[in-house]
């Protein structure tokens, strides 16, 4: 890089360059569509459901309101914009519908609180960077949304609105971080964002990274400028272009203020700025600079400057950190964010270091009115604080975590393992035992934050789990116990790739063979195997790289060096094996090569596409399940500064290659690739702004993104017709449903309704929550989930839908002319679900009851074979379904059926004993009206009394059957529950699980049943005679009888 030290002060005023907004944008941008293959109204029922974790991914920009203590903003790495209203006990997305991906700026106007600009794009520009989509506006504090542009920015570090005007706004722009461009800088807008003046511009490979007002005086800005770029095999931070600048004129003119006297000298890096409200000639800058780097003061606005505090803790990896702030009541008081984030309350001279809940800390806002509110921005999301940092709030609740790769297990309910971005990998359930998916549903497993994940086939227990430098870990979460089995434990951390004996990607592939499951594949430039579980290692490959010494180099730039293995380059970027023979394994390089063995390594051929452009970064591959030489791949060249998707396709072991990326939009760069298994020629590739699938096998593609928010897809896995989406700060999504999918055909493209035959589904535990949870995923739905279509709906139509027994029997009926609420089908036009959760006849519960531990629900139904019935307006479809046993159940099916059997006469008991008391309370209300209206009439006064006896007598029953005194939960323990509540209890205890009665509850069942019968045949013999007597004198006397209702 060249040294900007001999050149002197100068001021930039640059020609005037005014952008107008255009309204189309990178995702917003389509090509001319051609017909679907099958209309997505089709298949519209399906749903992404969110399963986790909640467990905050980076954030880099937050910001707080004056005046709101309990009001924040952040933006994700990859996920969008998030509101908290409480504190930070839980966030909400307000940028989904609109716009989502990387955000690099999120500011609030002080003039109108409803009014907020985002930028897109993050400043932290590690290995797995992901660009934005320009400037984005609300008027209404996220309800709605305007881009206003600047999406060629693609990073945007800051945005900075007048204090008074909100009109008035300034957006830093940092540019493509791959190759040179115009489109950086620091850009005004003073029409709301309509159309933006470039007014600061350092060169075309130095954007703007920091900018901020004097907080007394907005007319007087400062900016940094910073020379960064990326390439797949480097980081380079510094050079050229890199200074920090002043402008007194609202952003007009800008002065560079990096010359003046004791700044630092020869090349420069990033570096951060703030001026402190308490004192507007005290600005501090934060530096990065190889001799004299760290935090620097000014006491004149910048005129001059003393270097108070060298500290490597301060300044360490400094293009990842690199911000201060100034303290918003004491000018003393100063923070510096890195790893740890750092204060100072004596101007610098010495700090103490501290933690937010998570680490790695990039943004930091402080309340103007109170500095001991604050909130941070750090690579676990964003955190509040009332207390100066005493305590935060926490970073389990935001479901931003950003993951590289996900796969599976074979357990029940399986589980999804993944490798969160600075933090750990995680094995999470795809299901849960209660009503949502929480910590308790996952737990770290092998490897680090970057890792592949291979399970054993054989033993879902034990799992190995890369990470950087090489690291390879064997985790028996069984026996609690983990080794390292790394291919060459020679650590590499601060070296370049250059010296290596292996290059391992700090993403570097796992798997176990398809086909074998005592070999255990794993990548560096070379393909290593092992069969004893990685106490040794065979090398199956030569170099399968382009191996070039000029990109296995040092990565870091001129000032500060940074050797982790994420830039380690011409390496093994991807490997799969044939699932239809062993040992043809494909390999793909992330410098642009393919190879495939058709022997087990023995021999190697090139068969990279000669159409694809060279250094592509091929990221997944995928081998076709139904043709042996089919293969799939998916390759991007993003980190060269080209966003296009690339997608390829072989039928003949790679002599030939199809592109097949028809369809897809222009910048939606592609990461990978899968086929269904089920159904040949079916689709589904994961797109840097989201989701696509193809029917006709890649010929075109058509966007699958349905409720699913855009976010970079990072990786996806099939398991029992589940599509798994692994996102970049988003957490984990799934399709729970694609036989919807493998279900479509010619005739479904112009039916009026479709009746989609239901997957299996599990008796078993767990359920959706009514309202989804904030902090917490969402569960699968328990019960037969039913799909259908309907290409039309009006009010007139009738519409039904059975589920029986194979034999006809009606055991559930829901429709739209059903008089109970739980009964009423609401159906809409397009796809439509319903959930039937499986369960027979239950008991009534009468209004008012308080009982204690009683179970009234109708029983699950026994696994087997049932149908379904969908009529619509008199014709009707008819589909088959399977009720399958929980995996986990210690009882056999005729067991369950015993259960069934025993809650269902629990149930015909006590319901007969609730209708009864209905019926009771039906006659004490009659005989009430009569005693009130007689009682007093000497020629009925027998008849009051013969009814005064009767109530009572009617009561005594009701009283043996229910507990009448309890009106509240806890009355119970005061007055004692009573017959059915006895035998309702019995369904509670056999329900519990999938167990069938004991021979006790069979004995209790008996006894409270005869006790309940013995009050029913009292209450039946007081109505055939007692009743019958009181209706005879009724009617000697003209009145009206006395009817009890059936």
């Amino acid at each position: 890089m060249i040294s900007i030290s001999f050149f002197k002060k100068f001021e930039f005023c640059p020609a005037e360059v005014t952008l107008s907004v255009s309204p189309i944008h990178s995702q917003r941008r389509n090509k001319k569509q051609s017909t679907p293959e099958y209309p997505e109204e089709l298949y519209s029922s399906l749903e992404y459901r969110l399963i986790g974790p909640f467990r905050g991914g980076r954030s880099g920009t937050v910001t707080g309101v004056p005046g709101e203590p309990n009001l924040y903003y952040s933006g994700a790495t990859g996920g969008g914009v998030w509101r908290t209203k409480d504190g930070g006990r839980s966030w909400e997305n307000i940028s989904d519908g609109y716009f989502g991906g990387s955000i690099g700026a999120v500011e609030v106007a002080q003039s109108d609180h409803n009014v907020i600009y985002v930028g897109g794009g993050e400043q932290t520009v590690r290995g797995n960077v992901s660009s934005g989509y320009g400037v984005w506006k609300t008027e209404d504090a996220g309800k709605t949304w305007k881009s206003l542009g600047l999406d060629k920015g693609r990073h945007i570090s800051r945005m900075r609105i007048h204090p008074k005007d909100y009109n008035i706004v300034y957006a830093a722009v940092m540019g493509n971080l791959y190759k040179p461009t115009t489109e950086r800088g620091v850009y005004k807008s003073t029409d709301g964002g309509e159309t933006w003046k470039k007014v600061l511009y350092a060169n075309d490979m130095a954007g703007a990274v920091d900018l901020t007002f004097d907080p007394n005086n907005p007319r007087i800005l400062y900016a940094s400028t910073w020379r960064i770029q990326r390439t797949p095999y480097s980081l380079s931070s510094g050079g050229e272009g890199s200074a920090l600048w002043k402008s007194t004129d609202s952003g007009e003119t800008w002065t560079e203020i990096s010359k003046n006297e004791g700044f630092a000298t020869d090349t420069l890096g990033i570096i951060g700025v703030a001026v402190s409200p308490q004192n507007s000639n005290r600005v501090w800058a934060m530096v990065e600079n190889k001799d004299k780097g760290g935090l620097y003061r000014s006491e004149d606005a910048g005129k001059t400057w003393s270097l108070i505090n060298s500290d490597r803790n301060l300044r360490q990896r400094a293009w990842y950190y690199t911000r201060v702030y100034a303290d918003t009541n004491d000018e003393d008081v100063v923070y510096v964010l890195n790893v740890r984030y750092h204060k100072s309350t004596d101007g610098g001279k010495t700090f103490t270091s501290d933690n937010a809940p998570h680490g790695d800390h990039h943004d930091l806002w402080i309340a103007p009115e109170d500095s001991n509110r604050m909130v941070m921005a750090d690579d676990g999301g964003a955190q509040v604080t009332y207390d100066g940092g005493e305590t935060w709030s926490t970073m389990n609740n935001q479901p931003t975590a950003q993951f590289y790769r996900v796969t599976t297990d074979n357990a029940f309910p399986y589980r999804i393992y993944v490798a969160q971005q600075d933090n750990s990998t995680l094995r999470i359930n795809y299901r849960s035992d209660d009503g949502s998916i929480g910590e308790d549903d996952w737990e770290s497993t092998a490897g680090g934050e970057s890792a592949h994940i291979a399970v054993d086939p054989t033993n879902d227990d034990i799992v190995y789990g890369g990470s950087y430098g090489g690291l390879l870990t064997r985790v028996n979460h069984a026996n609690n116990t983990t080794r390292a089995v790394n291919v060459w434990p020679d650590n590499p951390m601060g070296y370049g790739a250059e010296g290596m004996k292996y290059r391992f990607q700090w993403n570097f592939p796992i798997m176990f063979s398809k086909h074998d499951p005592n070999k255990l594949y794993t990548f560096s430039n070379h393909v290593h195997l092992t069969t004893n579980e990685g106490q040794s290692w065979e090398l199956l490959s030569g170099d399968l790289t382009r191996n070039d010494p000029d990109k296995l180099v040092s990565s870091g730039g001129p000032i500060t060096q940074d050797n982790t293995s994420v830039e380690y380059y011409c390496t093994i970027f991807a490997a799969n094996e044939s699932p239809l023979k062993e040992g043809l394994l494909w390999v793909g390089s992330d410098d642009g090569l393919i190879h495939v063995t058709k022997d087990g390594g023995q021999t190697w051929e090139n068969v990279t596409p000669p159409n694809m452009p060279e250094w592509n970064m091929v990221n997944s591959i995928e081998p076709s399940a139904f043709d042996e030489g089919t293969c799939y791949v998916a390759a991007t060249r993003y980190k060269l500064g080209d966003f296009a998707p690339y997608l390829y396709k072989t039928t003949d072991y790679g002599q030939s290659w199809t592109k097949i990326t028809d369809g897809i939009e222009d910048e939606h760069f592609t990461r990978v690739v899968r086929e269904d298994p089920k159904r040949k020629g079916l689709l589904y590739t994961g797109t840097e702004t989201g989701m696509y699938i193809s029917f006709n096998d890649g010929i075109h593609w058509e966007k699958f993104q349905l409720n699913l928010p855009i976010v970079p897809i990072t990786d996806l896995a099939i398991k029992d017709d589940n599509l798994i989406v692994a996102t970049q700060g988003r957490s984990v999504w799934v399709i729970d449903d694609l036989t919807v999918l493998h279900q479509l055909d010619d005739a479904k493209k112009s039916a009026g309704a479709i009746l989609y035959k239901p997957r299996d589904s599990y008796r078993t535990k767990g359920r959706a929550a009514s309202r989804p949870s904030k902090t917490e995923g969402e569960n699968l739905a328990n019960g037969v989930i039913t799909h259908f279509y309907l290409k039309d709906v009006s009010e007139k139509d009738s519409l039904a839908l059975t589920y029986t027994k194979m034999n006809g029997d009606t055991l559930a009926t829901y429709s739209t002319y059903a008089k109970d609420k739980d009964k009423k089908l609401e159906p809409k036009k397009g796809g439509n679900t319903y959930v039937w959760n499986t369960r027979g006849k239950g008991a009534e519960r009468l209004k008012g009851m308080i009982l204690w531990w009683a179970n009234l629900s109708g029983p699950k139904a026994v696994p087997g074979t049932y149908k379904v019935i969908l009529n619509v307006n008199g014709s009707d479809q008819t589909e088959e379904f399977t009720i399958l046993p929980d995996p986990r159940a210690e009882v056999s099916v005729a067991d369950m059926q015993k259960q069934y059997d025993f809650i269902t006469e629990v149930n015909e008991t006590v319901d007969r004993a609730h209708q009864s008391i209905k019926k009771i309370r039906a006659v004490n209300d009659k005989l009430d009206e009569f005693i009130k209206k007689y009682k007093d009439d000497d020629t009925t006064k027998a008849l009051v009394e013969k009814a005064r006896k009767m109530k009572e007598e009617f009561g005594s029953i009701e009283r043996e059957l229910y507990q009448t005194k309890n009106r509240s939960g806890q009355d119970p323990l005061n007055f004692p529950i009573k017959l059915t509540n006895k035998l309702a209890h019995l369904n509670s205890l056999v329900s519990i699980d999938d167990f069938p009665p004991t021979d006790q509850d069979i004995a209790v069942k008996n006894e409270m049943s005869g006790k309940i019968n013995a009050q029913l045949n009292a209450f039946d013999n007081l109505v055939d005679k007692e009743v019958s007597a009181f209706n005879e004198e009724f009617n000697q006397l003209k009145l009206d009888y006395l009817s009890i209702e059936e």
